[in-house]
C-alpha cells in the first residue's frame, strides 16, 4: 500500500476530496439528490444529474485492488488496471491517448487495497460524449495487454521499487503494514515486490481481469449533463461488454493482534522515521464518527491537534506528526507517525505515547469538541462543490454500500458526537500496549 495514498486518506479518513460545479447547499446538509438502479447484467448505478456546466463525469469500480493478489504474484492488480488504458480493442495507447484529445476527453484512475477505477470526464455534447464513452467502454471491456507494453511497465516498476526501497518513507511504511497485517493481503505492496513483478505474464492480467472486472461487481458513478434516460443507456452499455463472472468475494478477514511489536530498521539518513499503531476500524463501523472526530482533536487537525501542539509545538521534538483511521472494506489501519532527529527519537516517540495514554484516559474537553465540530462542519461544503468532489463520494458510498443519504446526514452525524462517546469509542478500539513500531533511522539498529 502506498504511502501517498494513505496520506491522502489521512488528511481526511472520511471526507473523499477532489475539483468546479457549485451545489446548493445548507449548514446542516447537503442538498444533492443521488439515483441509484441495477443495470441489466447486475452493475449498481449511483447518479447525480446537474445541468450547470456541459460536462459528464463517470466512473466504474471494481473489487480489484492490490488485496485481490496474491504473494506469489504480487503486483498483477495494479499492473492490469493500469495496462487497460495503454492498449484495447486493437487501438495502441497513442491511439487511446489522441482520440480523447480529439474532443478534449480525460482519461484517469485510481487504485489502491480495496478499490480498481477508470474514470472519464468529456463533454456532454453529442459528438464528443459519443467518441470519448466509446473509447472508454473499449478500454473497459476489450483490454489486450500488449506484450511489449508489458515489459516496458514492468521495467518502469521494478526501477521505482528499487527507488523506493533505499527512501525511509516507504521502508517504514512497508514495514509498518507488513508487522501490522501479516499474512493478510493489507500487507501486500500496492506496487508489488521486485521479484514478482519481473514473473509476471500477459496470461496473470488476462485472468485477474476475467476474475475480478465483471458486470456483476461493478459500481458505476455518473455525474453532470445528462438526463436519467441518457444514464440509464450510458450505464448499460458499459456494463453489458464486462465479464459475465460472479461478483467477487469479500476480502479475507483480519485478525487483530493482541501483542505488540518492535522494528528498528538502520538508515543513513538524518531523521528517524517512525510509525506506530494498529488495526482500526471498516468503512462501515458504528464507532466511526466519534473516532474520526476525535482523532481530528489528538493528530488528524493539523497545527491545531494535541500531538502537534505537545510534540512539535512546545516540545520542538518533531518535524511533522499526525494520526489518523483509515476506513476500508476490512479492518483498516489507525496509525500515528513522526519524523525527528535520530538523537530526538526516544524523547519523541515516549511523549506521544504520553500524549496518547493522555488522551485515552482523559478523553477531550467540550472546547476542543466544539471547535472541531465547527471546522469538520465549516468545511463541508467545499468538499462538495465540484462534479469531480460528487464523483468521488459517489465512488465511496457504490462501492461500500453506505447509504444513499450519507452526504445529507453527515453534519448531522458529526453534530451528535458527544465527548463520552469519543472517549469510549477510543477506550474500546485503541490498545497502546498492542502497537506495532516501526523506527527507520534508528541509531541504534544495526
Amino acid at each position: 500500500m502506498s504511502l501517498q495514498f494513505i496520506k491522502r486518506i489521512a488528511t481526511s479518513s472520511l471526507l473523499v476530496i477532489s475539483s468546479s460545479v457549485m451545489f446548493a447547499f445548507t449548514s446542516a446538509h447537503a442538498a444533492v439528490n443521488i439515483q441509484q438502479w441495477q443495470t441489466s447484467t447486475g452493475s449498481e448505478v449511483y447518479f447525480v444529474e446537474n445541468h450547470d456546466l456541459p460536462i459528464l463525469d463517470i466512473s466504474v469500480n471494481f473489487s480489484a485492488g492490490s488485496a485481490r493478489d496474491t504473494a506469489e504474484k504480487s503486483g498483477v492488480a495494479g499492473i492490469t488496471r493500469y495496462l487497460m488504458t495503454l492498449g484495447a480493442a486493437g487501438m495502441t495507447d497513442e491511439t487511446i491517448a489522441n482520440k480523447f484529445a480529439d474532443v478534449g476527453a480525460v482519461l484517469s484512475g485510481s487504485f489502491d487495497a480495496d478499490r480498481a477505477a477508470l474514470s472519464l470526464r468529456t463533454l456532454s455534447s453529442e459528438r464528443e460524449r459519443l467518441q470519448s464513452l466509446n473509447v472508454f467502454t473499449q478500454i473497459l471491456q476489450k483490454p489486450d495487454f500488449p506484450e511489449s507494453v508489458l515489459s516496458r511497465e514492468k521495467a518502469r516498476i521494478i526501477s521505482g521499487l528499487q527507488e523506493s526501497a533505499t527512501q525511509p518513507e516507504s521502508i517504514s511504511n512497508k514495514a509498518f503494514m507488513s508487522a501490522l497485517y501479516e499474512n493478510h493481503p493489507y500487507s501486500l505492496d500496492e506496487s508489488g515486490e521486485i521479484d514478482t513483478v519481473a514473473k509476471i505474464k500477459r496470461d496473470d492480467l488476462q485472468a485477474f481481469y476475467q476474475q475480478h472486472y465483471g458486470a456483476k461487481g461493478a459500481v458505476i458513478a455518473i455525474i453532470g449533463d445528462l438526463t436519467r434516460e441518457q444514464a440509464t443507456q450510458i450505464a448499460e452499455s458499459v456494463s453489458v461488454g464486462l465479464p459475465a463472472t460472479p461478483a467477487p468475494a469479500p476480502i479475507a478477514q483480519v485478525t487483530i493482534s493482541a501483542k505488540s511489536k518492535e522494528q528498528r530498521i538502520a538508515h543513513p539518513a538524518s531523521q528517524s522515521h517512525i510509525l506506530l499503531g494498529h488495526t482500526g476500524i471498516k468503512r462501515t463501523d458504528p464507532d466511526l464518527f466519534p473516532l474520526y472526530i476525535g482523532n481530528y482533536i489528538l493528530g488528524g487537525g493539523g497545527f491545531v491537534s494535541r500531538l502537534t501542539e505537545e510534540v512539535r509545538e512546545k516540545r520542538g521534538l518533531v518535524y511533522s506528526v499526525y494520526s489518523y483511521f483509515m476506513p476500508m472494506a476490512e479492518v483498516g489501519p489507525f496509525q500515528i507517525g513522526l519524523q525527528t532527529k535520530k538523537d530526538q527519537a526516544e524523547a519523541a516517540l515516549a511523549l506521544v505515547h504520553e500524549t496518547l495514554e493522555k488522551f485515552i484516559k482523559d478523553g477531550v474537553t467540550e472546547a476542543e469538541l466544539k471547535a472541531a465540530k465547527a471546522n469538520i462542519i465549516g468545511g463541508f461544503p467545499m468538499r462538495i462543490d465540484s462534479n469531480k468532489k460528487i464523483l468521488d463520494y459517489l465512488n465511496v458510498i457504490g462501492f461500500y454500500k453506505l447509504p444513499l443519504n450519507y452526504l445529507d446526514e453527515y453534519n448531522k452525524r458529526v453534530e451528535k458526537v458527544t465527548a463520552a462517546q469519543i472517549k469510549d469509542a477510543f477506550n474500546r478500539r485503541l490498545k497502546p500496549e498492542n502497537f506495532v513500531t516501526v523506527i527507520v533511522g534508528d541509531p541504534k539498529a544495526q
